[in-house]
């Protein structure tokens, strides 16, 4: 087994941050800030520092399913 940590970068403007909050106290995350360059809008080429779930791959990937079901739910107007 090995202790690799992966990153999975939120999108900038997830809304609600009760969301980050919830899933970093559900998963075996931590919140970290990554710096990236933008490719898009005004920001091209841009670096920013954005918000990250760092964990290991298994977890990110459920992290990353959960979350894309918590937006999908919250931008339909069902959670």
């Amino acid at each position: 087994m090995t202790d690799d940590k992966f990153d999975l970068i939120i999108p900038p403007g997830v809304p609600p941050r009760s969301m980050i909050y919830e899933i970093e106290e559900q998963y075996d995350v931590e919140v970290v800030m990554r710096k990236r360059q933008l490719y898009f809008a005004n920001m091209e080429g841009d670096t920013r520092e954005l918000l990250a779930f760092r964990g290991t791959r298994e977890v990110v990937e459920k992290v990353q399913e959960d979350l894309y079901n918590r937006l999908e739910a919250y931008v339909s107007g069902t959670d």
